[in-house]
């Protein structure tokens, strides 16, 4: 009878140890888990204003392009008698 006592003493004993162990574990989780969300949604809001960025990058071009060319012209023209 004394020892049926003293396993299921030790087992709870164990299982305590385990179930603080074990939510622990799980803080460290769920903290790990709310940092990776975190960067992805930052990561998503730069993924997301690339296109905007390449677009005003692609405006600004053609608008250098034509000021250049136009300078030309007005070279050209100032040369010209």
């Amino acid at each position: 009878m004394e020892t049926i006592i003293a396993a299921l003493a030790s087992g709870a004993v164990t299982l305590a140890g385990v179930l603080i162990a074990n939510g622990r574990s799980q803080a460290v989780t769920d903290t790990k888990l709310e940092e990776l969300t975190r960067e992805v949604r930052a990561h998503n809001h730069f993924a997301q204003r690339i296109p905007v960025l390449e677009e005003k990058l692609k405006v600004a071009s053609h608008r250098l392009s034509d000021l250049e060319r136009r300078a030309e012209q007005q070279e050209t023209e100032r040369r010209t008698p």
